[in-house]
């Protein structure tokens, strides 16, 4: 592994790692402006929301550019070596540092992986929406009604409708070309004064450009999947997504009720599970059908305090372990571990190699304890002939060997030597 892959790898580790307090730390003042705001307007809780999700992004995304930038440690590198499966050179490591430094490989890679599988889910669903908008077919009469409610909206893009069998809820795709997706189910089996409630519904995503909005969020969703306080803001982004969009259809529409009873209806169709799209039947139902026909003041419920509590204990419990996670591997000062090859003696070419005319570079390393003796050794990279490997292992074991130092304390530590076998 080259330097600059390693750091970015680390630099990559260590950004993870870290927004486990971060998150923590985000989800707690947002849990808190959601609390101070629960009166509000749900714009301003949903700008709150936003912009608990916006630090989720923005803070590690800039800690990672500050650990790449950053130069690297003297003798970092030497823990993963390309070709070394050094998995024992950490051996002599302790503590949680060392732990989760000797395993960023495999969390960074874990990661990885995760992230493709959400990408590729995410992939999926747009492919579905956009089968959905090229084979399904529409209502002419449905359509004309759409139109004319996303006229009274002040929308001024084409709003397009397909139907769809086997959907549960309406629900909006798109920005440039809007397409709201109808189940068969409803437009067979709902009154037709309460699927308009709920086209209005969908038409309030689309004035707000909510798509585009969801689309991030999806993005941040995939990145930082770990963490349970990214889905709890990205979820109360949504629910008040819903409230906004609840409250300009009532406006459009000029009754509330109508639009309280459409849900109603929608309480007892099973919940779609798109993620890429605005449903109707997002966020707490029952919540907004209160507000719907209640949209008096609400109390503050200790219930409500429960999870921000839980958040900031875990927050605090974080942040008295964070001394354990630096930003990278301390910039300590080092010196390798050297062999005084005045004490080695010249290997003996064995014979049977000698007389086939075998040569080749053989690199070996040994484990060098902190009084400058071997105490461990094996072919790191082999000649080619095992005879020449041995040979080499066994001669350069007995050399002296001046141990690694870390700022002035002799430490253990791999190092690495090359021999090279040549019939000249």
């Amino acid at each position: 592994m080259t330097p600059a892959a390693y750091q970015l790898l680390a630099a990559t580790g260590w950004t993870l790692i870290h927004f486990v307090w971060q998150g923590a730390l985000l989800a707690c003042l947002t849990g808190i402006a959601l609390t101070a705001l629960r009166n509000a307007r749900p714009q301003l809780r949903y700008l709150a929301a936003c912009a608990g999700l916006l630090g989720c992004l923005l803070w590690p995304a800039i800690g990672l550019a500050l650990r790449v930038a950053a130069p690297m440690p003297a003798g970092a590198i030497q823990l993963y070596a390309a070709d070394a499966g050094v998995t024992a050179a950490l051996s002599s490591t302790t503590g949680l540092f060392d732990y989760l430094q000797s395993h960023l490989p495999w969390l960074v890679g874990a990661w990885a992986c995760c992230v493709g599988a959400l990408t590729l889910r995410m992939a999926l669903g747009l492919a579905w929406i956009g089968r959905a908008a090229a084979r399904c077919g529409t209502d002419a009469a449905l359509q004309l009604r759409l139109s004319l409610l996303a006229e009274r909206m002040g929308i001024g893009r084409q709003v397009r409708l397909r139907i769809v069998d086997h959907l549960a809820s309406p629900i909006t795709a798109g920005w440039w070309r809007p397409l709201v997706l109808v189940p068969a189910s409803l437009v067979s089996g709902m009154p037709p004064d309460l699927l308009e409630a709920l086209l209005a519904h969908e038409l309030g995503h689309v004035k707000r450009l909510d798509y585009l909005v969801n689309l991030g969020q999806n993005v941040v969703e995939i990145l930082l999947f770990y963490h349970p306080a990214v889905w709890w803001i990205s979820g109360r982004i949504r629910a008040e997504r819903e409230q906004i969009a609840d409250a300009l259809a009532a406006d459009v529409i000029g009754e509330p009720r109508r639009l309280a009873r459409a849900l109603s209806e929608l309480e007892r169709v099973q919940f779609s599970s798109c993620a890429l799209a605005q449903a109707a039947n997002g966020g707490d139902l029952v919540d907004r059908i209160r507000r719907l026909v209640r949209p008096d003041r609400h109390a503050l419920s200790w219930k409500a305090a429960i999870p921000v509590l839980g958040l900031a204990a875990a927050f605090a419990v974080l942040c008295a372990n964070a001394a354990a996670l630096p930003r990278h591997a301390p910039a300590h000062v080092h010196t390798r571990a050297l062999a005084d090859f005045r004490s080695c003696a010249k290997p003996h070419y064995p014979k049977a190699d000698l007389a086939a005319g075998n040569r080749g570079t053989v690199t070996l390393q040994f484990l060098i304890s902190a009084d400058g003796k071997p105490v461990e050794s094996h072919v790191l990279r082999s000649s080619g002939y095992r005879g020449l490997d041995e040979a080499a292992r066994t001669a350069l074991d007995k050399c002296s060997f001046k141990p690694a130092t870390v700022d002035g304390a002799p430490v253990q530590e791999w190092m690495r030597m090359q021999y090279v076998w040549t019939l000249d």
